[in-house]
């Protein structure tokens, strides 16, 4: 298991961003959060297998959502694990 923190930034409010997230996590049995910030990035922690992360990853870089576009992308892998038990839209 590992930790995946990602900060995404482009078009990624508004535009059913998290949700689609949402959907990609629960495909690939991903744990963690994803939840919009004020500088209207968005913010995901991701929890699993590191190959399962790094599918995950390339599925957010292509922006789940049909309406999104992902511009820049920041991400780290840890060791940190949260142990999260689900993955949870916050706001």
């Amino acid at each position: 298991m590992k930790h995946l923190s990602i900060n995404v930034n482009g078009l990624v409010q508004g535009v059913g961003f998290r949700y689609s997230t949402f959907q990609v996590a629960e495909e690939l049995n991903v744990f963690g959060t994803v939840r919009n910030e004020n500088d209207g990035s968005v913010s995901i922690e991701a929890e699993a297998d590191e190959k399962i992360l790094y599918i995950f990853l390339n599925r957010i870089k292509s922006s789940p959502s049909p309406f999104g576009k992902v511009n820049k992308m920041d991400y780290t892998f840890s060791d940190d694990l949260q142990h999260y038990t689900k993955f949870t839209v916050i706001g």
